[in-house]
């Protein structure tokens, strides 16, 4: 009988990838901090969660209008990728809070570590399991 590692190890396996990702969309934004007219933006979890419930399903644009541009075929680059809405306006146009972004980068590197505790946990059940412990 052989080991269906999507079903052993379940969601934890993406639930690490997006935290990775998010992890370098923040410290994008931080080192952006001073650039001028820069957005900051940040991956939105429950986009991703529905994205992986629907199994590679694409997200696709619509032309709703005669008048807009033919859309057949151009897909999002990344549609749980936001832009980032500012607390407070910048002289410079740019979006960067760094205490917020900072904060934001600090709770992803906890839950990115909880992720990867769980996913060596279920690994290491395996391996116990393969040994017959």
């Amino acid at each position: 009988m052989s080991i269906n590692f999507s079903k052993a190890l379940g969601i934890h396996e993406q639930a690490l990838g997006f935290r990775a990702r998010r992890a370098e969309v923040l410290a994008n934004n931080i080192a952006n901090a001073d650039t001028p007219h820069f957005k900051a933006r940040d991956l939105d979890f429950s986009s991703v969660l529905a994205s992986q419930a629907q199994q590679g399903g694409s997200t696709s644009l619509e032309r709703t209008h005669r008048q807009h541009f033919d859309v057949d075929g151009v897909e999002l680059a990344d549609p749980a990728l936001r832009f980032r809405n500012p607390h407070h306006a910048a002289i410079d146009q740019n979006s960067v809070d760094l205490q917020v972004e900072q904060s934001h980068y600090t709770e992803n590197a906890v839950q990115f570590q909880a992720s990867f505790t769980l996913l060596n946990n279920k690994f290491k059940g395996l391996m116990m399991a393969l040994r017959g412990e």
